[in-house]
């Protein structure tokens, strides 16, 4: 018999949370989340979401023994922009027993109709941000510190429950162009070179993490993130970040960031239009952790970062402002991207979660040499 306990406590959000990396410990393509950061993420006042959001957690147990686990999410500020009642289901992991499933999917669907909802989609986060979407090809590729990972068990039985597919988003494997492909990069230039005399264009650099921090009277950073707002606001579901959060991720993720690796293009009047934020991928660095910061996990991060990058690029966001795309701005970011990477050795890029209708998103990659090796899945059912 399956029982459905709500989490209360410390105590029991670190089993939570733990639980993730119990199931997949020894999984050579899962990478483990870091404790530290998901007791904050599950923090009601650490994480800016809960502004908007309100959720609560469940754990599946048999015999005493966790065997599954699941967020129930309401994202008011995105229903309310997108006209819909949805309660969202995130972070959902369980054993390969649809009874498990069906306890955890039964509990979400029961807290959302108490809450007046009429749909239950996911897995989704809170926002965008969070890992979204379930795997369902691709299971022999290494996941990414921003996605989440699951056993080909998951969609079979998910879909056993009745749940369809809502949308489905895709990720490449982009390889870097060697000497012998670079013509190919070298589209890419032209077109840059050609928006960027015709719009009056250009490229800014910064030399450290202190001048992206200073730049525009401290503002930069939000700038940069008002960018991405822009250029997301249309895609599913999506519900923009708000001051709060903006500084949660600039946090999270600056720390990490090779400036080298942070395009952003301007306008005449020196305010950014398009921005390409990319790191080197940290999976096997989270691996080595085993989802600990402490005593010995900062190691190995600091080591990829610093010391022995892995050969790996992750792609975190691309946006172009509304208003400037289909002019050839993103070839510029592309165009300020390939060389440094080739500089600095990277072999290939991981391209982050891309909606498979999004064609402007699609049509980018046209001039490299790519494959989709990843499919994601968000599913619904009507309450």
């Amino acid at each position: 018999m399956v029982t459905i306990k709500k989490v209360e406590g410390r105590r029991e959000l670190r089993a939570f949370i733990r639980f993730n990396y119990h199931l997949y410990k020894g999984n050579p393509y899962a990478v483990p989340d870091f404790l530290e950061d998901m007791l904050d993420t599950f923090n009601r006042k650490k994480n800016a979401a809960f502004e908007f959001c309100e959720a609560d957690l469940f754990l599946a147990y048999r015999d005493k023994e966790i065997v599954g686990r699941v967020v129930a999410i309401i994202n008011h500020k995105a229903n309310k922009t997108w006209g819909t009642k949805n309660v969202r289901f995130g972070w959902i992991d369980f054993i390969d027993d649809i009874e498990v499933l069906k306890a955890l999917m039964d509990t979400v669907e029961q807290w959302g109709r108490e809450r007046g909802m009429n749909k239950i989609v996911g897995p989704l986060g809170f926002t965008d941000m969070d890992p979204e979407g379930m795997l369902t090809e691709g299971f022999d590729q290494l996941s990414t510190m921003s996605t989440s990972y699951n056993y080909p068990y998951y969609p079979k039985l998910i879909e056993q429950l009745g749940f369809e597919k809502e949308v489905d988003w895709v990720e490449r494997k982009v390889m870097v162009p060697t000497a012998d492909a670079q013509a190919d990069a070298a589209k890419y230039i032209r077109v840059a070179e050609l928006s960027s005399k015709r719009y009056n264009l250009h490229m800014r650099r910064f030399k450290s993490h202190k001048e992206i921090l200073e730049a525009a009277n401290g503002q930069y950073v939000q700038k940069i993130f008002d960018v991405i707002n822009r250029s997301y606001a249309n895609l599913y579901g999506y519900s923009q970040m708000n001051e709060r959060q903006i500084k949660q991720y600039a946090d999270t993720y600056l720390p990490f960031l090779d400036t080298r690796l942070l395009a952003v293009v301007e306008d005449e009047n020196n305010e950014p239009i398009a921005v390409g934020i990319c790191i080197g991928s940290l999976s096997y660095a989270l691996q080595k952790a085993h989802g600990k910061l402490f005593p010995f996990g900062w190691w190995h991060l600091a080591k990829a970062v610093y010391i022995k990058p892995a050969p790996v690029l992750d792609m975190l966001l691309i946006g172009v402002l509304p208003e400037w795309q289909n002019k050839g701005v993103n070839a510029l970011l592309f165009a300020e991207i390939i060389p440094v990477a080739q500089k600095m050795g990277f072999v290939w890029a991981e391209t982050h979660v891309q909606l498979e209708d999004n064609e402007k998103s699609q049509v980018q990659w046209a001039h490299l040499d790519c494959t989709i090796h990843k499919r994601r899945r968000c599913y619904k059912k009507d309450l």
